[in-house]
């Protein structure tokens, strides 16, 4: 990993980015899912590596509330429309005017926003593991409160397996995610309907074995420029793995020049 640049965000949170490739290449923005980092989600996985042989530049961020970036642990900070003006401010510090953008998960959820709000900044976009309707709805809240304060065992299976994703990884804060959690409860919706969808090109690439497969299909067909990569054999959390998954994104990306 190289080192990080920090970036100040509008509210004062400092953001962790990163980059690789020369200067003067097409730009692609890569932004992880939750409770995961640039490093986990995108450098391990082999994505980094793929893109830059491909002839792009890499812009990398940690999400605030994850990997090097601050943590803040009020819900407050956690906004949908705070996490992609993120995006927009990094593109804005690097005078990188347009880009390509490829999010997964929590990060396909701010994709969405980014491509929506920035269609004149964004060519392309890749949305990986993107469901439709309330972020993190599976996530008890009230128990993950509890277990933090008062070290109450938690109950709810889809809880404890986001609380052992969390912990997975080195430097997480369980109260900063949970902080997100409500801020991004407290956002609108991703809703699969033409009329707000973004107009873009837009590659929904989701997991066989994922259980939001059928909401992403939704937003494929919602999306006026939208299509569907089904990865073989890949679940939610091992999908940025594939190469399959990977080979896709690279072949939609290139239609660009074409």
């Amino acid at each position: 990993m190289p080192d990080p640049k920090r970036i100040y965000a509008a509210d004062g949170t400092r953001l962790a980015t990163y980059t690789w490739g020369e200067i003067d290449l097409p730009v692609v923005v890569i932004v992880h899912g939750f409770a995961s980092n640039a490093r986990d989600n995108w450098v391990l996985t082999g994505w980094v590596r793929k893109l830059t042989r491909a002839g792009y530049r890499v812009l990398g961020i940690d999400q605030r509330g994850h990997g090097l970036s601050d943590k803040p642990h009020e819900a407050e900070a956690y906004a949908i429309r705070t996490l992609a003006t993120d995006i927009e401010t990094v593109m804005d510090q690097y005078l990188v005017e347009e880009a390509f953008y490829v999010g997964y998960s929590l990060g396909a959820r701010v994709g969405w926003e980014v491509v929506r709000d920035l269609p004149h900044r964004i060519d392309r976009a890749v949305l990986g593991g993107v469901p439709d309707g309330i972020p993190l709805e599976r996530l008890d809240l009230d128990e993950v409160r509890a277990f933090i304060e008062d070290g109450v065992p938690v109950k709810d299976s889809a809880t404890l397996n986001y609380i052992a994703l969390t912990q997975r990884v080195p430097g997480n804060d369980l109260r900063s995610l949970l902080a997100l959690a409500e801020g991004m409860r407290r956002s609108r919706t991703v809703d699969p309907d033409p009329s707000t969808a973004p107009t873009r090109p837009i590659l929904f690439a989701t997991g066989a074995k994922d259980g939001v497969i059928e909401g992403s299909r939704a937003l494929a067909d919602a999306a006026p420029d939208g299509r569907f990569f089904e990865i073989p054999d890949r679940h939610h959390f091992n999908a940025p793995g594939s190469r399959a998954f990977k080979d896709a994104a690279l072949a939609f990306l290139a239609e660009a020049a074409s």
